[in-house]
């Protein structure tokens, strides 16, 4: 079954500086290559072993004065060289000097705290901005103070705690860089990982362990010298020649016959995909951003828009060992592409004995759990806004106001105030005519809708967080 993306609406140091260079103008972008590598040193699709991120262990843990257990997590934001194209060293930023940064896994009503210490250059080494960090929790309830708000900025020598309650049900989440004007540059670079959630509802239900796989997809474009390139067309989105999956170049997975789970997350810039298998299988999503939906989904192929997590089935035990199953791009409308960004990654189907301990391993499930968002009717809402966003002389607005506005009116002006447990239905209309696309954030969970007269998608029947600041410190980091 194919899924349109307006269906998926309608629901629901110094080493380190001298590798970055000097910024390289990628402005010359055809339909072969957008990168400047010699052919020697251009990836090949299929030629690297999925590298898995590490992941985090607690540093210790502590009792809060109610009782209550909380986890001590560390995380240095630090320069580091990657390799991704052959022969040479690509300059990242990294959480603990990884792309992606280390996963984090926890237990609902688990607490924790994330100390997160910024030891970057004080300005990016390629492209020149204070690299001045905030960290956003993308998908999580947290409180104001530790939201990762853009303008809560921590500096080179602070660090700053960030308290995560993990009160809701099992999601995939992510953590990245939210610092304001500059999130896309750095997370390009590579400030960016995944945060499982975990409960007893997936966790009986969900291949769990090594069987659960996250997999962050994201494509860049690269100079000569191996460092990223950055080209956005004033704005309006940078498409990358390379597809990326936890950060090598289209590479190869070894699986057992068996069913797997993976937390796929679009983690490019302006990229959206639309993945299928090679061999035309259904695969069967379980989970959107707001965890487990009510009922599997069996589709072909979806839309992925950027920063979306789905979780995904994919069964190999209707195949042979000795079989390659490849996870393909068919793209979608206003992308830019090139010659393999068709091309994810690829599995291949091996003789291992096939571990079918933990749930999972053998029958894809039906129905899942239950959905107060998705539950909701567009009767219940008691209030429509109408919100536009719109381009002009490459300033976004959003009803008409700028970030600077808001940031001088002491963050008093707001589009929208909603008492708490309403149910609105907001209309946002993007009215620049110039073809630009924008990608509009809204940190809660919520269903979208839309009175179009077509079916619901597969994959708009789960809950989307479609998702404010503590002081960061100098003394006590570590």
């Amino acid at each position: 079954m194919s899924v349109t993306r307006r269906q998926a609406l309608q629901i629901g140091g110094l080493g380190i500086i001298g590798a970055f260079g000097l910024a390289v103008p990628l402005t010359s972008v055809n339909a072969k290559s957008a990168s400047q590598l010699a052919s020697r040193n251009m990836p090949k699709p299929f030629q690297r072993t999925l590298p898995i991120p590490e992941v985090l262990r607690p540093s210790s843990t502590v009792v809060d004065p109610d009782g209550h257990k909380r986890h001590l997590y560390k995380i240095e934001q630090k320069a580091a060289l990657a390799n991704i194209v052959p022969g040479l060293s690509t300059p990242i930023l990294g959480y603990n000097g990884t792309f992606p940064g280390p996963t984090i896994k926890v237990n609902q009503g688990e607490r924790i705290t994330l100390e997160m210490d910024n030891v970057l250059p004080l300005f990016h080494p390629q492209w020149g901005y204070r690299l001045d960090t905030s960290t956003h929790l993308h998908g999580s309830a947290s409180l104001p103070q530790f939201d990762g708000y853009a303008n809560d900025l921590t500096g080179l020598g602070y660090c700053k705690d960030y308290e995560y309650p993990n009160f809701q049900p099992a999601r995939t989440l992510w953590y990245h860089d939210h610092a304001v004007h500059n999130t896309a540059q750095s997370v390009y670079s590579g400030l960016a990982a995944q945060y499982h959630l975990h409960d007893e509802v997936e966790g009986s239900i969900l291949p769990q362990g090594r069987f659960d796989v996250p997999l962050t997809v994201s494509d860049a474009m690269f100079a000569a010298n191996g460092s990223l390139g950055y080209n956005d067309n004033t704005h309006s989105g940078l498409w990358g020649d390379v597809i990326l999956v936890n950060g090598a170049p289209w590479p190869v997975m070894k699986v057992q016959r068996r069913i797997y789970r993976f937390r796929i997350l679009n983690a490019s810039i302006a990229r959206s995909y639309r993945f299928s298998l090679s061999t035309g299988d259904a695969m069967t999503i379980v989970a959107t951003d707001g965890g487990l939906m009510p009922a599997a989904q069996q589709v072909t192929n979806w839309r992925h828009g950027g920063a979306e997590r789905y979780e995904v089935l994919i069964d190999f035990s209707k195949y042979p060992v000795g079989k390659r199953v490849e996870l393909r791009n068919l793209s979608n409308k206003n992308n830019v592409d090139y010659d393999f960004t068709n091309r994810v990654m690829a599995f291949d189907v091996t003789d291992e004995p096939v571990d079918t301990s933990g749930p999972g391993a053998r029958v894809l499930p039906t129905l899942l759990a239950p959905s107060t968002a998705m539950s909701l009717k567009t009767s219940d809402s008691v209030k429509t806004r109408r919100m536009r966003v719109k381009r002009d002389l490459d300033v976004w607005t959003i009803g008409g106001m700028t970030w600077d506005e808001v940031v001088e009116s002491g963050y008093r002006k707001v589009l929208a105030n909603p008492d708490l447990d309403d149910v609105e239905i907001w209309e946002i209309e993007n009215s620049s005519g110039d073809g630009s696309i924008r990608s509009t954030s809204i940190w809660w969970t919520s269903r979208s809708s839309a009175a179009t007269g077509r079916h619901p998608s597969p994959t708009s029947v789960g809950p989307r967080t479609l998702s404010t600041w503590a002081r960061a410190r100098r003394s006590g980091c570590s």
